[in-house]
This record gives C-alpha cells, structure tokens and sequence, in this order.
C-alpha cells in the first residue's frame, strides 16, 4: 500500500480475480468508500454533501448500488431495514455535523437493535476549532450506543476500514466511521480487491450445556420455544428440534413469521399475542428463549411466565443471558448450532415418551383461534370512521400474500402486526427498539430495496407518517410499489388514550387530506371511511400483478376510536 510518498505493510489481504489486480485512489477518501465495496456493503443511503460526496462516490465506483433520501434520519433506518431484511450490511453516507445530528434518531435506533450497519460520516479537520460543522461526533455516537470509530490516516485506511466492517459483522454492532475531511483528502493508493481475512465464527456450545438442555426438553411436558432476532437463521433446526421434543413454537416481535405455516406455531408472543397463543405459552412448563431477549414486550412484563415455568436462554452474547428475567440456566453458543447438538444428544438418549404440547386438541384450538384474523371482531365502524381491525382484516385478503411488512410506532400498530400475516422471517421489519414514531416509512423502504420482489407494505399512523413524509419521494423517485396504511384519527393517539381526561389540544389536529398529499408527491392516494371504499386498492393491486405497477399507493384510513390498544396500555404501565 502506498500513502503519499510513504510505503509501509497493509493489515489487509488482497484478493486476486482472475489475477487482475486494481488500484485505488488518489486519495483516503477514494479507497475508504471501494474498500468497503470489496468488503461487501450492499447498499448505501443517505444525503450527500461537500464532505461525504466522494466517499460516496467512490461506494458507486465500487458498484454499491446508492439511494438519494430527502432526510438522513430516512437514511439511517432505510440503511437499518435494508441490513436486517437483506442479511448484507447496508451503509449510510452522511456530511459531517448536522448531517451526522439529523440521522442520530435512526442510528439509535440500529444500535438497540444490534443491526451490523456502517454509518460512514465526514467529519472536521481536528485543527478546526470553530468550523461551524464541528460537534463532538465520538462522543453524540457513543451516547446512543453505536460504535465510533475513525480512519486515521492515508497508512491506516485499509485497516481503519477492515477494523470498523468486522466489528459490525463479527460483533453485530452499528458502527460509525468517521473520516475528517482534511485526513480524506490526503493522497492515497492501494492495490485490490480487499477481502477480510478471517470471516466470522460461530460460537458453538460446550457438552455439558447441552446436555443440561437437552435433559431439561426431555422431562418437559409442555415445552414452549420462543425465538427471537438472533435465531432467524436457524428456524428449520429449531422446528425440527421442537418437533422431536414436543415443543410449541412462538418467536419475538422482530422474529415475526420465522415459524409460518408450522401447525404449532403461536405467532408473536408477548403484547401481541392472540389469547389462545398467551394462554399456552403461560402454561409451558419450559420455556427456551433461542436469540431472544425475553423482555417485557415478549413476556407481557413477565405474565406469559407462569409461576412454576423452567426459563432457559440460548444466545451467543453472555451479557444476554438473564439480562430480563431471572433464568434457570442459560447456555451460550449459536442458536442453530445449539439446536444440532441437542437434537444429536436426544437422539443418543432414551427416546421420549410423549409428544409433549404436541396434541391433536392443541393443534385444533392453533387453528381455530391462535391467529386474530380468526378472532371475533366486535366492529365499531360508523358511517365516517372504520374499524382499524376490520380494515386490516380485508387488506390481509386483498393485497398479495409474498409481501413485506413494516410498523411504525403508535397505538395502532398492533393491527397490521396482529392482522397481517407474513410468509417469513423476512415478512416482518419491526423497528421498534428505540419506541421512535416516524420511522415507518424509512423501514418500509429500506426492506423493500433488500427483498425487491416482495410487495411492501407499511402500517404507520398519520403522525408518524406525516413526520416522514418527505421519503414518499424517494419511493415515488425509486418506483417502489409501497402500500402505504395510514391509520389516521388525526392525533397522536397513544397519548389521547392515556391521557384519557386530560386536555388532549396537544395531541390532536385538524383532520388533515393525507390521500391528496400523496397525489401531490406523484402517488397514487385513497380516502377509506368503510369496506367499501377498498375498490380502488384492489384495482392498484390488479395492476401490481399484471402490469408491474411502480407507483405507491397510500390508504388515509379514516379509523374508529379503540379506546386505547392494550399492548401500548401495558407499555405505558410498564413505565
């Protein structure tokens, strides 16, 4: 690697294709962005400014394919989404200081959610004491929990890089690396294609954990599996190992859809559980969290554990392990390789006698009543407002079923989790950890640009929507045919509903014309008051089937008073 007039060793190992080797540069900024192509970032958002334009430029060169967002807080979840649907680490490229400020919402939001992202930002020459971009961007990153890192130097580049991708992949971790730009436009070359040298391990659990699991499956009863983000990859081990122990199968909110069409799947355990899936889950008598948090969400503050239930975790974090609840004994290693060394160690051992949960009855009462689509609806339409349920009950049977869901944040949003079914893990993106409004419609986006031949659906409120509104241009712009739901009582309704005899002038607004705003920014909008009034969706959807339609479609959905959701009741008890 040369770095101006200097030579020294690269940290990096070179990757030959077909023998024919390229040269980067001429400057830091060059190589940083082509080195993260070669590493493997799959996409990168964000809005480009006289800092990050040529690192950014160079992710294009690289062949990074790259998407102009209105906002960086767009960027940063649509980065976020893309990452957790794609299973490739999406990249944000942002200017230094405030365009660092606007996307901390959304990089907060990706590293609670431990989402192996990159966020490459510009930043001011250190000599620049009173640039009116300066701003301590180490420490406002480190403050919401992601990493900060830094390219130091034209002689370090390939190495700063390296350091800061394997800790988002290796660690799971959302990374920011900084490039100032006085450091970025130093000269700089290398020779490539750069590869990591060593890819990421996984952590494999030791004998005797396993056999203490696998001797606590074989004297369960009733065994309840719930999964979470960290077990996505292994849902067919984890069926087959519950399978073999008589185990139901539930997973975590952002899990959603990993068990689709397995008869002993209860769907979502937690708030949005139906009553038949909690009632089961709360009889377990072993409950095995795989990947998954076991926090107050998935376990309705600790009531889907019942008294005399054995808690076990498995996770490859040992920080992880009882961090929410208090656990018998956890185990530490890779879900899926947890899985395949228990289902060995079972079949080594006495077979077990009963089929546990498994039973003829329970399969029935799943069929009949685990799914709210099969759950009674009182309706509380009236003539200008819809039932938010009976709403979200006929989209799920119009709109295609090889679809992607996102939620944004509110007291709507266990509708389109609870009534839209989804036909895998990656049928859901749920970002939810940082309990942030406004992030619906980035979500929405960033997973359909990382599973382009799903149908994407969003579920958002009308103030979360209209926070975000500025990125209906970019799905317009990118001919993303998104089906935008918006669940508008013109309010801020958790707040209403909570705040039930106060003064709700804060909260609540005018009723605004959201499906004429659409039209304004080139979609297509339609005002719903009644089930009648979906014709026009089912004439989109026609379109979307037979001729490729590219436009979105955004539903104001006037809805009917809830009087409050019971998951955001809980939520807000928990506070």
């Amino acid at each position: 690697m040369t770095s101006g007039h200097h030579r020294g060793p690269s940290a990096a190992v070179v990757r030959q294709h077909g023998g024919a080797e390229r040269v980067y540069g001429p400057t830091v900024a060059d190589v940083v962005g082509r080195v993260l192509a070669d590493l493997g970032a799959g996409h990168v958002f964000g809005v480009v400014g006289s800092g990050n334009f040529v690192l950014t430029e160079a992710l294009r060169q690289g062949g990074v394919p790259f998407t102009a967002t209105r906002h960086e807080g767009g960027a940063a979840t649509m980065a976020d989404a893309y990452s957790r649907m794609s299973g490739r680490v999406g990249v944000v490229s942002l200017h230094q200081g405030c365009g660092l400020t606007n996307a901390m919402t959304g990089i907060g939001e990706a590293a609670k959610s431990r989402t192996p992202m990159i966020v490459l930002t510009a930043d001011s020459p250190a000599a620049a004491l009173r640039a009116n971009f300066r701003i301590d961007q180490e420490a406002l990153v480190r403050s919401v929990g992601a990493v900060s890192d830094r390219v130091y130097s034209a002689a370090t580049a390939v190495a700063d890089v390296i350091r800061a991708y394997r800790t988002a992949v290796d660690r799971r971790r959302t990374v920011v690396l900084n490039v100032s730009i006085d450091i970025a436009a130093v000269s700089c070359s290398v020779s490539g294609p750069i590869d990591m040298p060593v890819p990421p391990a996984r952590i494999r659990p030791e004998a005797g954990s396993v056999a203490r699991l696998a001797e606590a499956l074989r004297g369960a009863r009733k065994p309840v599996f719930v999964a979470g983000r960290g077990a996505r990859a292994a849902g067919p081990v984890l069926a087959e190992l519950a399978s073999a122990c008589g185990a139901l199968l539930a997973t975590s909110a952002v899990a959603n859809g990993l068990f689709a069409g397995d008869e002993f799947a209860l769907g979502i355990s937690g708030g949005f559980a139906s009553p038949t899936s909690a009632e089961l889950i709360a009889g377990a008598d072993v409950l095995v969290g795989w990947g998954c948090a076991l926090n107050d969400w998935t376990t309705r503050h600790g009531r889907l554990i019942g008294p005399h239930t054995r808690v076990v975790q498995v996770d490859d974090e040992i920080d992880a392990l009882g961090a929410y609840r208090p656990i018998a004994f956890g185990v530490l290693g890779d879900c899926g390789e947890t899985a395949r060394d228990v289902l060995a160690e079972l079949a080594n051992s006495v077979p077990i006698g009963e089929n546990g949960y498994r039973t003829a009855e329970i399969a029935a009462r799943i069929a009949e009543s685990a799914r709210w689509q099969d759950v009674p609806i009182d309706d509380s339409s009236t003539a200008e407002r819809i039932d938010p349920r009976a709403l979200t009950v006929a989209l799920d049977g119009i709109l295609p079923p090889e679809r992607i869901v996102s939620i944004d944040s509110g007291n709507f949003m266990g509708y389109p989790a609870t009534h839209l079914s989804v036909p895998d893990e990656f049928g859901f993106c749920f970002t939810q950890a940082f309990q942030s409004i406004g992030l619906g419609l980035y979500t929405a986006l960033g997973a359909a640009f990382a599973r382009p031949g799903r149908l994407p659906v969003l579920g958002a409120g009308d103030g979360g929507f209209l926070m975000a509104v500025a990125e209906l241009e970019t799905a317009v712009r990118a001919g993303i045919p998104l089906v935008a739901i918006v669940y508008n009582d013109s309010a801020y309704g958790a707040e209403v509903h909570h705040f039930g005899n106060a003064d709700h002038t804060t909260v609540t607004f005018p009723e605004t014309d959201i499906a004429a705003i659409a039209r304004g920014f080139g979609a297509t909008g339609v005002t719903v008051r009644s089930i009648d009034d979906l014709e026009p969706v089912r004439e989109w959807v026609h379109r979307y089937g037979t001729a490729g339609q590219s436009s979105p479609l955004v539903i104001d959905a006037k809805i009917a008073s809830d009087g409050g959701a019971w998951w955001l009741a809980e939520a807000f008890a928990g506070h």
